[in-house]
């Protein structure tokens, strides 16, 4: 019993994402949307983003290398 919960857990966690979509994009006439053009900027800028994951990424990495250095010498 355990087992098919788990299993139907699983299931759900990976279906909701498809049942619970976003609406249309509000300028595609196909879908019923109104007239207009492109979103302005093409998509999300990712620049800041990158910037913080790669300084963490750094920093992370640099603790794992601190702490390897702290266990060789001791």
């Amino acid at each position: 019993m355990k087992k098919i919960i788990q299993v139907l857990t699983f299931v759900a966690y990976v279906m909701v994402p498809f049942i619970l979509t976003a609406q249309p994009q509000p300028y595609d006439p196909a879908f019923g949307g109104g007239e207009g053009g492109a979103p302005v900027g093409g998509g999300a800028p990712i620049g800041g983003g990158l910037l913080i994951l790669l300084s963490l990424a750094i920093g992370y990495g640099s603790k794992k290398i601190y702490d390897a250095r702290k266990k060789v010498l001791d």
